[in-house]
């Protein structure tokens, strides 16, 4: 099978941080080397190679680019920067500073002749002309988050954000950017996105991928919808950020003394990598199977501790840090095989210590905020089944959700009519939204918008959706149980296709339009169709301009899920949970 975006984004980056050489099979011995990175760099390569590894593959310091730092004239110098004035600037003065032994400059994207002779010239005046070793441009201006999923950018996103392109003073030579970009790169011979691995340049292959440009337009709703599957609900509702996950440690029962400040609550960070199977496993499943998952896991490795603590007996290790005992792993080739399992051990209790912790800190938020009712409301709405209960009642309950749920809620009611609530009802809800402390900023942009997708297009169809209600949860509802669930809805998930998978699965399947393989499908984009040269499409990619979410990343998941041999790569130029979308539709909506 074919590598992954995040194993070509991992082996390209292994291949710089090796002097851009093909790292070396079977060998332990590294060359002790620098790595000098800015903001952008930081962030394409933390989601993908821990500390460790970079200390494995001989990176002894990784430093920020614009930080003060010390001379090491006896080391080489890795850097992966964008190639903007002020960086080669400082690259400039590093060279004149003779901070390094030698300089590799890897630029994340093409750097232009004119700062290319800035630096040589800086080089020569420092006399540093031999230590500039190498200069590459490495074309790795994107995040990788999964095996199928990227994102543009991180820094700097506001100036392709959803307000961005959406804004009223936008101009059509700003929007004609993109379009003029693709349309290049389709016709430049150098173009290896219709290539395949093993073609030659400027080749097409036959099995070349069906690619799908949405415009955040096409589904607003989905964007601001209370989730129920794990990742999706860390993005929602803790701090969630490049694939590392912060949530607040519970200081325990004890109370402050009277008169003392409340003590403040530490944060604890934990990385959400792909070598943790549970999460692989369980990342996409409903909520209370994760909470059961988590619980089973628990009651198996409590069923172990004896023999943990027999390990360490054994081993004279009884008082020592997991995290310390954890690095004998190393060595483990010398050592009894009773030692041996006990660094295996102690992973598996980290990494349940990591799901118990964010999955109770989930839990808080769906009991206190009453997710789940939300959840299976806002699923009714968008699917038009049956509502049992009234909306106005949901917004004018103190109890149910905060501010911006009631906003998110009243959201997708107006967004997923058929036709939009008369005067009278209209003002009834804003006076309910105002009475429960919302601003409805958001809601003059959506009415906005509205009026125009009735114009420009067809209302976005979410299919049969829905949720069905199964029986009393079984693990987590026993009183020995870390999560207590009592009172939470165990709601499971029915299949349905979201907007863009639809149009995806239309596209894939041949069904409305059968001579397409690259299609724009936007309000603010101009269309473009090109010719179709295979019938059996079994690859596509799908890049939403505007901002994506985990919500439409698993719907596409699930969806090749179902179709065996279907490879789908969901790509967005930034990534943003419901609370950072709404910030972005009050700023529309004030405007």
């Amino acid at each position: 099978m074919a590598a992954s975006i995040r194993e070509k984004q991992t082996a390209a980056l292994k291949r710089m941080l090796n002097f851009n050489a093909p790292p070396l099979k079977n060998t332990t011995e590294s060359v002790w080397k620098v790595l000098i990175y800015d903001r952008f760099g930081q962030d394409i390569i933390s989601p993908l190679l821990s500390v460790k590894e970079l200390r494995d593959m001989g990176i002894t310091l990784h430093l920020l680019l614009h930080t003060d730092r010390d001379p090491i004239p006896d080391v080489p110098a890795i850097y992966f920067v964008m190639p903007t004035e002020e960086n080669t600037d400082r690259i400039c003065q590093d060279l004149r500073n003779q901070l390094y032994e030698s300089y590799y400059l890897n630029f994340i994207s093409a750097i232009s002749r004119s700062k290319l002779e800035d630096i040589a010239s800086a080089a020569l005046a420092a006399n540093a002309v031999n230590q500039v070793t190498k200069v590459f441009d490495q074309y790795l201006n994107f995040i990788t988050l999964e095996d199928d999923m990227f994102i543009l950018c991180n820094q700097n996103k506001e100036h392709i954000s959803y307000h961005a392109i959406n804004k009223p003073d936008i101009m059509d030579t700003d929007m004609e950017k993109l379009d003029k970009k693709l349309r290049e790169n389709l016709r430049d011979a150098r173009n290896s996105l219709f290539t395949g691995d093993t073609m030659g340049t400027g080749q097409f292959s036959f099995q070349r991928p069906l690619f799908v440009l949405a415009d955040r337009n096409l589904d607003l709703a989905t964007p601001l919808h209370h989730t129920w599957t794990y990742q999706a609900l860390i993005h929602d509702v803790l701090d969630f950020h490049l694939n590392r996950v912060s949530v607040e440690e519970s200081q325990g029962s004890e109370a402050s003394p009277a008169g003392a400040r409340p003590k403040k609550k530490n944060k604890k960070s934990y990385d959400l990598t792909g070598a943790d199977k549970f999460w692989q496993k369980h990342k996409g499943s409903p909520f209370p199977e994760v909470a059961e998952a988590v619980q089973e896991e628990l009651d198996t490795y409590r069923a172990q501790e004896d023999e943990v603590k027999r390990l360490k007996s054994i081993m004279g290790l009884e008082g020592e840090d997991d995290g310390a005992i954890s690095m004998l792993s190393d060595n483990t080739a010398k050592l009894t095989s009773a030692v041996s399992s006990l660094p295996e051990l102690l992973e598996k209790k980290r990494l349940i210590d990591l799901h118990t912790n964010v999955a109770t800190a989930v839990l808080d938020h769906i009991k206190s905020r009453k997710l789940d009712v939300y959840f299976e409301y806002e699923e009714k709405l968008m699917s038009k089944s049956t509502l049992d209960k009234s909306l106005l009642d949901i917004i004018s309950d103190p109890d149910a959700g905060t501010v911006e749920d009631k906003m998110r809620l009243f959201l997708i009611y107006y967004i997923t009519s058929q036709q939009p609530p008369s005067e009278a009802d209209l003002e009834q809800y804003k006076k309910a939204l105002v009475d429960a402390g919302c601003d409805l900023s958001s809601l003059n942009y959506i009415k906005q918008w509205k009026a125009f997708t009735k114009m420009a297009a067809t209302p976005a169809n979410y299919g049969s959706s829905g949720v069905k209600p199964m029986g009393l949860f079984s693990r987590v509802m026993n009183t020995g149980s870390q999560f207590v669930m009592e009172g939470v809805k165990n709601l499971v998930l029915k299949q349905h296709n979201l907007p863009v998978t639809r149009i995806l699965d239309n596209l894939m399947e041949m069904k409305s339009n059968p001579v397409s393989v690259l299609v724009c499908f936007s309000l603010s984009l101009r269309p473009f169709i090109f010719s179709l040269i295979s019938t059996n499409i079994k690859h596509a990619i799908v890049f939403v301009v505007g901002g994506g979410n985990y919500i439409e990343y698993q719907n596409l998941v699930d969806y090749t899920k179902a179709r065996q041999g279907k490879r789908v790569l969901y790509g967005c130029s930034e990534l943003f949970n419901a609370a950072q979308f709404m910030k972005q539709l009050s700023q529309l909506g004030q405007k």
